[in-house]
């Protein structure tokens, strides 16, 4: 009789300990923030990125695997961040941590030319990156101009060539 009572007493300890177990499996997924968006291993020439996340109280972002020197971003969901071209490592902390995601923003060269009846142009950096711009008149080169994102200068030339300033040196 006494050995029947212990064996009732090992499975009741043993349904216990097994649905505390899935208790605290549920709650720690439960726990962990959600991810949206953007996908892992993301490559995109938009330097705008949107974050979508649940259950997250910052981003931590990083260029190398091992969060060195991470940014600490306190967000909320859906927060859109500017990025340079890059490889990033990001994750989303909250009561716990999500796995660790990856983005790449490639460059984008582009530069975008408006003719002014004087014969003169501007051009504008339509791309992502710094560009160095090599402006020709008559065969010749002119003029080399450095134009950050956005930015628009007049000229006067006949051949534009663009390319990324890979210097990382500021506009001139």
């Amino acid at each position: 009789m006494k050995m029947v009572k212990n064996k009732h007493v090992v499975a009741i300890d043993f349904v216990i300990i097994a649905a505390t177990l899935v208790f605290a499996l549920v709650l720690v997924g439960y726990a962990r923030p959600l991810i949206i968006a953007p996908v892992d291993e993301l490559i995109t020439t938009n330097s705008s990125v949107l974050f979508e996340f649940e259950k997250g109280d910052f981003i931590l972002l990083d260029n190398n695997l091992d969060f060195s020197s991470p940014e600490k971003i306190y967000a909320e969901d859906n927060l859109i961040i500017n990025l340079k071209p890059g490889v990033y490592y990001w994750r989303v902390q909250g009561a716990l941590t999500s796995e660790i995601r990856q983005l790449t923003i490639q460059s984008e060269v582009e530069l975008k030319l408006k003719e002014f009846a004087d014969g003169k142009f501007k051009i504008v950096n339509a791309g992502n990156t710094n560009l160095n711009v090599d402006v020709y008149e008559n065969g010749e080169l002119n003029q080399t101009l450095t134009l950050g994102v956005e930015e628009e200068k007049e000229v006067s030339g006949k051949k534009f060539i663009a390319r990324e300033d890979v210097s990382g040196g500021e506009n001139e």
